[in-house]
């Protein structure tokens, strides 16, 4: 009996291995083709916080939705400004010729200096808890409807905060790849997901 139940455990074990064995992993093409949409305008992306948070955050989205896409015609439109006015979007498609425009925001909020440093330093430099969110979207030129959009949020540490004996605190941004550098990058992967390969095991 007990023999029996030694090789049916074995075959179970084998079984296992084997139906593992077969599991593949498979290339998911993105969800969204951008080369659909021929021409498309991206807009600086605005930002809450003071420097060049908001073109660097372009930058990286746009180098990551279209690592995937092959060629894909992209117009730099620069820091333009645009109301939520249809027509407003059908003016700047007209001027460059475009189908599409991708616009985005992205909010900072103030930082959160860690203060807990030892009394017998006069001054000192630290690092600082913040928090963002990344909102973009892509905007159909003719109808002014969105057609795609997708937020995501994060907090991280940021570099260059400052720290003063009287208890006040600076914080440079001047730098923003140093400062926002990981933060940005975060936000930017999950929003641009849907225009990247993914893998997925079967």
């Amino acid at each position: 009996m007990r023999r029996i139940s030694t090789l049916v455990l074995a075959a179970i074990v084998l079984a296992g291995a084997t139906g593992c064995a077969r599991r593949q992993t498979f290339k998911v093409p993105p969800r969204v083709d951008l080369k659909n949409f021929e021409l498309i305008g991206v807009i600086e992306f605005d930002s809450s916080s003071a420097g060049e948070l908001g073109q660097l955050a372009t930058r990286r989205f746009t180098d990551l939705a279209r690592r995937d896409q092959g060629l894909v015609r992209i117009v730099e439109l620069g820091p333009t400004q645009v109301g939520s006015n249809p027509e407003s979007f059908r003016t700047i498609g007209g001027e460059h010729g475009l189908q599409t425009i991708l616009t985005g925001k992205l909010t900072v909020s103030d930082v959160r200096p860690d203060l807990s440093i030892a009394a017998s330093l006069r001054s000192g430099s630290l690092s600082a808890k913040v928090d963002a969110t990344l909102s973009v979207q892509l905007i159909e030129v003719a109808s002014g409807a969105s057609i795609w959009s997708r937020s995501a949020s994060a907090t991280r540490s940021v570099a260059q905060v400052s720290i003063f004996s009287a208890g006040d605190y600076t914080f440079d941004a001047d730098d923003p790849d140093r400062a926002y550098g990981e933060l940005v990058d975060t936000l930017v992967s999950q929003v641009s997901r849907d225009f990247r390969v993914t893998w997925e095991r079967r």
